[in-house]
């Protein structure tokens, strides 16, 4: 869930490696470092903080000059953040220096056993274990650096993506991964290095993405060698033409990457069904469900595991595909997914989502669903990502880099490919009439311009927000479909303004919640004019009674819950089974402004990052 860049060539590294860190401080903004090589010696400044912070104090305490260097912008595993534990870390001669994203699990009997040897600890990390363990080895057998990254890797369990500087090699930097992501960007006469391409995209578009268990040598002198760690057999990477660019990755004059994304979701959405969706002709076609289709059609059952936003995403496609496609649905937490010895069998289909393609998690439920004989489908965002690379097939959503830690248009994104799918499904068996399948892909068409629609809500929810803004505690309810955007509301309002929220079914409040209502707890209540907006309006009552106070999201022009709730938000109307995807605007909204208001850091929360690459 660190942040790694790293470069090699002709320019200064530390602009290069500065701004880079900028744009990967989503993932991780507790501690930052850089170190630089010029003249026979590293330059190293690094502090507990955000990257303005390590800026600050560089340009105070090392010349800025050389044209190769790494950095590190820090979410803490091991250690506290601090100025000791961040990152670049040096080995005990001061010859070697490391970055490192991930968890060395085994890093204790390794360190004892180097502290047997003579060597000592300056930090509480595990990274200082292993940078210390590369020079062990690299001086016991007399080994070049490569080599000893190597030999070091195969004694280590966990997972790494590891940058790594010899001060005898002033062209040379080793990289590895098992387990988080690293990417090689390639230009003329420089070599890029970083956890995404978001720190290279302006210097090139040429990319190598490393496979699990694979290690560079990146030089400029030679051509760059990319090795298999366990037998050293030589790889022959594939060079990827990258689609992101610049201005995707600017806030483009919002105050934050969240809003900014939560405005996106209209053209993102388009983007998601664009060339999939034929309306008109009553066509969906992706070639990942076209390809395997079968494998979905003679499916059981459907599996799917996910984490966070993308685990609520699942719970919404749990309710499109059984009732679309009549397939059974099971949607897990991809976090407990192989601890409980799961039941998995030839014929289950596995959904794994994932907005980074790299969550550890979903990743390693990935593999054990493999290992069972499962047929695995992965939605993911970024191509190119582990979870792309991992499972049999699967289908991008084109939501365009997600910066703000708390997903928006990914849910939006993920939830359109599910849709799009359980349609297919639903053709290919049957299980829907011809005039409902026209109806949702007409309806489907839409929803951008109804989302459109649902973003003018923005000042009534800043209004709303500034009622509610000091709030300890704030209840979601929703039934059906909305149950899950309910989940996702109070995650949204947790995870950016610190207040505690919770969701719930909301026939479930009565068996227990109920006991939380008073006059000063809010309660937001999705309902449409939908199924169950009868038994909805019964719940508002309930609260009512109770002297709650309630924001109801409704459709447009509602006249019974205008008469009960103390707040109307309205979205468009539209068919049942897309309400998430309006439902969701006012309520990313609405956590937003209540965010801004109570000064806290939209965009990068406390203790959260945005890829979680760690288990």
């Amino acid at each position: 869930m660190c942040g790694i860049v790293g470069y090699i060539g002709h320019r200064e590294a530390y602009p290069v490696i500065i701004k880079g860190l900028k744009r990967l401080e989503y993932r991780g903004y507790d501690s930052a470092g850089v170190v630089l090589y010029e003249g026979g010696d590293f330059k190293l400044s690094k502090t507990k903080g955000k990257v303005s912070d390590l800026e600050a104090k560089a340009e105070k305490e090392i010349s800025l000059t050389g044209k190769m260097g790494m950095g590190h912008t820090r979410w803490a595993t091991h250690g506290v953040p601090n100025d000791v534990n961040s990152h670049p870390h040096f080995s005990n001669s001061g010859e070697l220096v490391i970055i490192h994203n991930g968890i060395i699990e085994n890093y204790e009997p390794l360190k004892k056993e180097l502290i047997n040897r003579g060597y000592t600890f300056k930090s509480d990390t595990d990274t200082e274990v292993l940078v210390n363990l590369i020079e062990d080895v690299q001086k016991k057998d007399n080994l070049k650096l490569g080599k000893a990254v190597q030999v070091a890797l195969n004694q280590v369990v966990g997972a790494y993506a590891i940058a790594v500087m010899d001060k005898k090699k002033p062209n040379e930097m080793v990289v590895a991964r098992l387990g988080s992501p690293l990417a090689i960007g390639i230009g003329e006469d420089e070599f890029f290095v970083a956890s995404d391409a978001s720190p290279f995209i302006e210097y090139t578009n040429n990319a190598i993405y490393l496979e699990d268990e694979e290690m560079a040598i990146v030089r400029l002198d030679k051509p760059m060698k990319v090795r298999r760690i366990k037998d050293d057999t030589l790889v022959n990477p594939y060079i990827q033409q990258l689609q992101m660019n610049l201005e995707q990755i600017e806030k483009g004059g919002y105050d934050h990457f969240m809003l900014k994304e939560i405005y996106e979701q209209p053209s993102v959405i388009k983007d998601t069904y664009r060339g999939r969706l034929l309306a008109n002709k009553g066509i969906i076609q992706m070639a990942g469900v076209e390809d395997n289709l079968e494998k979905f059609l003679n499916a059981d059952r459907i599996l799917i595991v996910a984490c966070g936003t993308s685990w609520h995403a699942g719970l919404v496609a749990e309710y499109i595909f059984e009732e679309f496609a009549r397939i059974p649905v099971e949607v897990e937490y991809a976090s407990e997914f192989r601890y409980r010895n799961p039941i998995i069998n030839e014929n289950d289909v596995v959904i794994a989502i994932s907005q980074s393609g790299e969550t550890a998690d979903t990743l390693a439920a990935i593999k054990l669903a493999k290992e069972k004989g499962a047929f695995v489908f992965g939605v993911c965002n970024v191509v190119g990502s582990s979870i792309s690379r991992e499972t049999h097939a699967g289908a991008y959503t084109h939501a365009g880099p997600e910066i703000g830690v708390a997903s928006t248009k990914a849910f939006t994104t993920q939830i359109t490919i599910l849709t799009l799918i359980s349609l297919r499904l639903a053709k290919a068996k049957g299980t829907m009439n011809n005039s409902d399948y026209q109806r949702y892909l007409l309806e489907l068409e839409l929803i951008p311009e109804k989302v459109e629609e649902a973003l003018q809500t923005n000042e009534v929810a800043k209004n709303i927000a500034t009622i509610y803004k000091d709030a300890p505690n704030c209840l979601y309810l929703g039934r059906g479909y909305n149950f899950p955007v309910a989940l996702e509301g109070a995650l949204k309002l947790k995870e950016i303004s610190y207040i505690h929220a919770e969701g719930y079914p909301a026939a479930e409040m009565k068996h227990g919640p109920i006991a939380l209502i008073d006059e000063h707890m809010p309660v937001v209540v999705i309902a449409p004019k939908q199924n169950h907006y009868d038994k909805v309006v019964s719940n508002i009552q309930e609260i009512k009674a109770r002297s709650g106070k309630i924001i109801a999201v409704v459709t447009k022009g509602d006249v019974q819950v205008k008469e009960l709730a103390d707040h109307i938000i309205e979205i468009p109307d539209t068919a049942e089974a897309l309400t998430p995807l309006l439902a969701t605007i006012p309520l990313q909204l609405l956590s937003y402004h209540i965010a801004v208001m109570r000064g806290c850091n939209v965009d990068q929360p406390r203790n959260l990052a945005k890829s979680v690459t760690v288990e």
